[in-house]
């Protein structure tokens, strides 16, 4: 058991893995070290690190700080609080246990359904960029992987009979559906089925050490 009873949804601190280039950085990443992180370090909740999409601000490692940090109000109304006026504290951490590729329709199946989203890595193009609704589809014929989603479950539409993935993208939900996205299964789905990453979490901190 992994200890994750509550029906509450958890959403991490992205944040924290900028910070401690966990990963990857502003500049880009890899999504298998992400997970590697989460196995042997832990992800901490959203309200430790607000997502700012800024790289650290000081060189060198991370500190306690950019990992979870609380603030005392600042002196004066609408007045924003400063480092200094921030401090470290400590805070639930959520690992990931077990952690493999996945690839196929099966297979992205059966995880979502078992152990719910999985991350995926898919190539983006123009025309997803300026994706608005529907389910997507575009033929490319030597796709390049050069983004990350997380694909959240899947589905039917009756009027088209198409099946379809059920993505939440990075970008805002002022991009597509709200954030999120329908694409196409099957094929001429920007390689969405090619390249997937999913983990068990768990309270508990793993005893073993992960190797790529």
């Amino acid at each position: 058991m992994n200890g994750l009873t509550t029906n509450t949804p958890v959403a991490l601190s992205a944040q924290v893995l900028v910070n401690c280039n966990a990963g990857g950085s502003c500049n880009g990443g890899n999504p298998a070290d992400v997970y590697a992180w989460a196995h042997s370090t832990g992800l901490q909740h959203v309200s430790c690190e607000q997502y700012t999409a800024k790289n650290l601000n000081h060189e060198g490692d991370c500190e306690a700080i950019d990992t979870c940090r609380d603030c005392s109000p600042p002196a004066g109304f609408f007045v924003a609080p400063t480092e200094d006026d921030c401090y470290a504290v400590e805070d639930t951490k959520y690992y990931i246990g077990d952690h493999y590729s996945i690839q196929g329709e099966d297979a992205m199946k059966t995880e979502i359904f078992m152990n719910g989203p999985i991350s995926c890595g898919i190539h983006v193009s123009d025309a997803f960029e300026a994706y608005t609704g529907g389910i997507y589809s575009e033929e490319i014929t030597f796709p390049v992987i050069n983004h990350e989603i997380s694909v959240v479950g899947f589905g039917h539409d009756s009027e088209s009979g198409e099946d379809y993935w059920i993505g939440r993208n990075s970008w805002g939900t002022y991009w597509g559906e709200w954030g999120f996205f329908r694409m196409k299964m099957g094929g001429d789905g920007l390689c969405i089925q090619c390249d997937c990453v999913a983990g068990i979490p768990t309270y508990d901190k793993p005893a073993s050490t992960y190797t790529q």
